[in-house]
């Protein structure tokens, strides 16, 4: 059976819901419960059954490993959440917020745990291999993560450094979690490698989707407030090229506004806002990432699989690239 990705997305929330959290204290547990509960796109977790699935018809054998990935996620973004000083996710308080900044890394570094354990439920074969990517790939998001944080202090940051910063923070896991499922499918080594190359492109494309959201998106369908980027003087695409292209006197308004203390934050929002509109900064992000998406479908095509059993996988990632949220 062909599954779709609502019929996965389906599948991953029921299984999540009625994972048991038997351990004490509950303190500990009930924020682990919380955030895997408060919704999700389920991005990785499909991701790896649509790839399982292109090979084999029972992806509900892999649903340990799929809801490892997913979880081992919403423990990075535990710990983005307290880094950022965010006070929403997905449109509800974030667990520094609604516990303290103590429980959010303690039940972040338990789910970092957890997502090993679910993990290792894998088949004994594939177990190495699996563990090998999985460990490459979580120590880069924590590169990727570190990255992030030194470009705050730098104002020379460049767009290939931010584009490998980015993929090491989103797409390698958007990757990993595709190659995974191609692995414990038993899918010819080159299929593997195409649909890791896959997963890097649509989420390089997936990053710089969010960086253009965190301007340009609607806060009540984004689920978070908007400007958070411009707020905390990320070095994301945007603002890069918005200092490559910018004429004196933008440049001199782009430092006022990055170096200004207690600004007011929908002033400062606004008036960056409008120095990427007047420099369209708008448009080039939305052409890069349409790059990045046409990039990623040749690997799909190289796949040794009929056009059929791609035609999920296909229809998912268009509909992540035209995504509002």
């Amino acid at each position: 059976m062909i599954y779709s990705s609502e019929q996965f997305l389906k599948i991953v929330n029921d299984y999540l819901e009625q994972l048991p959290y038997e351990r004490q204290p509950q303190s500990l547990y009930t924020p682990i419960q919380y955030v895997l509960s408060i919704g999700g796109k389920r991005i990785r977790p499909i991701l790896m059954l649509l790839a399982y699935n292109l090979y084999k018809d029972d992806p509900e054998q892999i649903m340990p490993v799929a809801t490892a990935i997913e979880t081992y996620h919403n423990y990075t973004l535990l710990h983005d959440d307290l880094m950022d000083h965010a006070d929403v996710r997905r449109g509800q308080p974030t667990v520094h917020k609604k516990w303290d900044e103590n429980t959010a890394i303690l039940s972040g570094d338990s789910m970092l745990v957890m997502a090993y354990e679910r993990l290792a439920k894998c088949p004994a074969d594939k177990l190495k291999p699996i563990l090998d990517l999985f460990t490459e790939t979580a120590l880069e998001i924590g590169e990727g993560q570190q990255y992030d944080m030194d470009f705050e202090h730098r104002t020379d940051v460049r767009e290939e450094e931010y584009i490998e910063m980015i993929r090491l923070k989103t797409s390698v896991l958007l990757a990993c979690a595709l190659k995974i499922g191609a692995l414990l499918a038993d899918a010819p080594t080159a299929d593997c490698d195409n649909l890791y190359v896959f997963g890097e492109k649509i989420g390089l494309a997936f990053q710089l989707q969010d960086d253009y959201l965190d301007v340009y998106g609607d806060p009540k369908v984004f689920g978070k407030a908007i400007g958070g980027d411009i707020l905390c003087n990320k070095k994301t695409y945007m603002l890069i090229n918005a200092y490559l292209r910018a004429d004196e006197k933008d440049r001199q308004e782009l430092d006022r506004w990055i170096n200004a203390e207690n600004p007011d934050p929908q002033q400062k929002i606004a008036a960056v806002t409008a120095i990427y509109n007047r420099l369209g900064i708008d448009r080039l992000a939305e052409d890069l990432i349409s790059n990045y998406f046409e990039e990623s479908k040749k690997y799909l095509e190289a796949l040794s699989v009929s056009p059929s059993r791609k035609q999920q996988i296909i229809a998912y990632t268009e509909v992540l690239m035209k995504r509002k949220f």
